[in-house]
């Protein structure tokens, strides 16, 4: 799905950020699974949090975001995912130590990264490992999304909106009337 586009990157490098500045500029946005999980899993008592249960957690994000993908074929124009299944499967192979094989759907073939920003980066209830495990899952991510055929687009360390801005060029979009 050519209009399917993936933010992904380093935690904490300004990912849900960018996505909010999107969303102003008037495009259909969907958060983060693991951000939703992990509150839903501490309110509950659960044990799927990365921290915990890796391979449960990535289980779940998986499953959230095959649902969101079900969910964003009926918007409009271009959709922009903070992470979501691909990373969810990137995570299940660091979990197993070894690729599962998971028929996948397709996204835009540009996956854009965030690279490690340690001026910008916060821990939190959501975000609990510290930025040396930030950096190692940022080059986790750059290495995983070629091998499935994606094209790897890092984000410049600027203003959310010249990111937003950068993003948009490249694509040859631009903002939309919300």
């Amino acid at each position: 799905m050519d209009r399917f586009v993936i933010i992904s990157g380093c935690s904490g490098g300004g990912k849900s950020t960018l996505l909010q500045e999107l969303h102003l500029r008037g495009y259909a946005t969907v958060e983060e699974p693991g951000r939703r999980i992990v509150a839903e899993e501490l309110a509950a008592g659960g044990r799927a949090l990365p921290w915990v249960d890796l391979a449960a957690f990535a289980w779940r994000a998986i499953e959230v975001s095959l649902a969101d993908i079900f969910a964003a074929k009926g918007l409009d124009g271009p959709v922009f995912f903070d992470r979501g299944l691909l990373d969810a499967t990137a995570a299940l192979e660091q979990a197993y130590g070894e690729r599962t094989e998971l028929e996948l759907p397709r996204f835009n073939s540009n996956v854009f990264l965030t690279p490690p920003w340690p001026e910008i980066y916060i821990n939190d209830d959501e975000r609990r490992h510290d930025m040396t495990a930030a950096v190692e899952e940022y080059e986790r991510l750059l290495s995983f999304y070629p091998t499935l055929g994606y094209e790897t687009v890092l984000l410049p360390k600027v203003r959310v909106e010249e990111r937003a801005e950068f993003l948009l060029s490249y694509l040859g979009l631009k903002p939309r009337q919300s």
